[in-house]
C-alpha cells in the first residue's frame, strides 16, 4: 500500500466514524406518549387519547417530591376516522413528533370493546413500527379510555405506570389480575380454540377531581385508579367480566398464580385460617372421552399458614391435614366457578380448543365449527387439587390453644 493510500484511509475512517444521523430528531422536537387510549366516536370513528410526558415536571417530582405545581403529563384527544388518521391529525394539536417507544400502555373503551370490537385497531398498532408490541392493554370498566387517562396517581408521577405496575403487583402477591400485551392479544385473536381476555380499570370518584393538581398532591386523594376485573371476549369484541374468584380461578387454571391467599373456615367461624400460597404448578390435558371432549385440569400446590384465629393444635398432623384437604376443596371450587362462567359466556378462554387441535386434530375438524356455542359449553372437567403446608409460621400453635 503507497503512502499516499494510507493518508487518505486514515483521514476517510474518523469521517465515516463521525458522521452524523440523517434522521436525527431534537428533543425538544419530540413528544414522549407514555400511554395511548382509544374510543369509539358517536359517528363511527375513533377517538384516540395521547398522554404525553412533561419532563421537566417528571424530574422535578423526582428530585422533591410531590410538591410540584404542574402536572407530569398532558393529555390530548383526537378524533380520525382511523388509527393512522388520529395519529396524523395530532399534528394539529401538539407541536411535537409523537414518539412511542415509551408507550407502554394501551387503554380501550369499554363501548368500543363491546361494539366495535378490538382487531381493527390493533391491527394498525402492529403494522406499526414505532410502537412496541410489548406495551401493555387494558379494558377502560364502565368508562372511556379518555376518562381514565386523565386520572392523575399521588405516588407514580406517570399515571400510565400506575396501572402497569399495580397489574404486575397484583399478579405477584393476589393473582386476580396480570398484564396482558399487544402481542399475547393478537396470538389470542388469530388462535383456533381460545379467546381473548384483557384485564380492566376504573376509576373511584370524579374526573373532573381525578384531573387537578389537588388530586395528585393529597394524603387522600378524591379520585382513584383501581384494577377492578378480568374483560371475556369472544371473538374480538367483549361479552363479560370475570370478577374477584373467578378472574382468580382463571390464574389457577393458566398456572399463573405466584402467591395469593386462601380463607379456610373451621366448623361454625368464617375464614379464621388463611393458607398462603408460595408455589403451584398446573397442567391441563384434553381427551375424547365416549365421542365427548374433557379437560384434565391437574393442580399442585404449596403453601404456609398465614393467620389461625381459632385454639386449635397445629402441631396436630391431622390437624394440619384437614386444614390442607379444606384448602384444597376451596381452590376445586372457585376453578370450577370459573369453568361454569366461561360456559356461560360460551367463550373458551382456557384454549381447551386449542389444546384439543394439538392433541387430536381429526376430533377438533369435526367439532371446530360449533365449538363456543355446542361443545364448549358441554365439556366435561375433571379437577384434581393437591395441596401440602410447608410451614406454620414463626410459631405453632396460635395463643388461644390451651394444652
Amino acid at each position: 500500500m503507497t503512502h499516499n493510500m494510507r493518508i487518505f484511509l486514515t483521514l476517510l475512517v474518523p469521517i465515516v466514524l463521525l458522521s452524523g444521523c440523517w434522521d436525527k430528531r431534537e428533543l425538544t422536537d419530540i413528544a414522549f406518549v407514555a400511554a395511548i387510549g382509544v374510543d369509539k366516536a358517536e359517528d363511527g370513528g375513533f377517538i384516540g387519547t395521547f398522554q404525553i410526558i412533561n419532563p421537566g415536571n417528571v424530574a422535578g417530582g423526582l428530585q422533591g417530591g410531590s410538591g410540584q405545581d404542574s402536572s407530569t403529563v398532558t393529555v390530548y384527544e383526537i378524533y380520525g376516522d382511523n388509527l393512522t388518521e388520529v395519529s396524523r391529525q395530532a399534528a394539529s394539536e401538539i407541536s411535537r413528533v409523537l414518539f412511542y417507544s415509551h408507550a407502554n400502555l394501551v387503554v380501550i373503551g369499554e363501548e368500543l370493546a363491546k361494539e366495535k370490537g378490538i382487531a381493527s385497531f390493533l391491527d394498525a398498532l402492529d403494522r406499526d413500527d414505532r410502537f412496541r408490541d410489548t406495551a401493555r392493554v387494558v379494558i377502560a370498566k364502565d368508562t372511556s379510555a379518555n376518562n381514565l387517562l386523565k386520572v392523575s396517581s399521588p405516588i407514580d408521577k406517570i399515571p400510565a405506570n400506575k396501572i402497569t405496575k399495580t397489574l404486575e403487583f397484583s399478579e405477584q402477591q393476589w393473582g386476580e389480575q396480570w398484564p396482558v400485551n399487544i402481542r399475547e392479544l393478537l396470538n389470542a385473536l388469530s388462535a383456533d380454540g381460545r379467546e381473548a381476555i384483557i384485564p380492566s380499570f376504573k376509576y373511584f370518584g370524579s374526573v373532573e377531581e381525578g384531573e387537578r393538581m389537588e388530586n395528585l398532591q393529597s394524603t387522600a386523594p378524591e379520585t382513584v385508579l383501581k384494577a377492578d376485573s378480568i374483560a371475556v371476549f369472544k371473538k374480538d369484541k367483549l361479552i363479560g367480566y370475570l370478577h374477584g374468584e373467578e378472574a382468580m380461578g382463571m390464574a389457577w387454571i393458566m398456572s399463573n398464580i405466584h402467591e395469593t391467599t386462601i380463607g379456610i373456615d373451621w366448623e361454625e367461624e368464617k375464614k379464621p385460617i388463611s393458607f398462603q400460597v408460595i408455589s403451584e404448578k398446573t397442567k391441563v390435558k384434553v381427551a375424547m372421552k365416549n365421542g365427548k371432549p374433557t379437560v384434565f385440569i391437574n393442580i399442585v400446590a404449596r403453601g404456609e399458614l398465614g393467620e389461625v384465629n381459632i385454639p386449635v393444635n397445629i402441631e396436630d398432623y391431622h390437624v394440619r391435614k384437614e386444614i390442607a384437604e379444606k384448602a384444597m376443596r376451596r381452590i376445586k371450587e372457585i376453578v370450577q366457578s370459573t369453568i361454569t362462567k366461561s360456559k356461560e359466556y360460551q367463550t373458551d378462554i382456557f384454549g381447551i380448543g386449542e389444546k384439543l387441535y394439538q392433541n387430536d386434530p381429526d376430533s377438533w375438524k369435526k367439532l371446530k365449527e360449533d365449538w363456543n356455542e355446542e361443545h364448549y359449553p358441554e365439556l366435561e372437567a375433571v379437577v384434581k387439587v393437591d395441596v401440602s403446608i410447608s410451614r406454620t409460621g414463626l410459631r405453632k400453635n396460635p395463643f388461644t390453644y390451651e394444652k
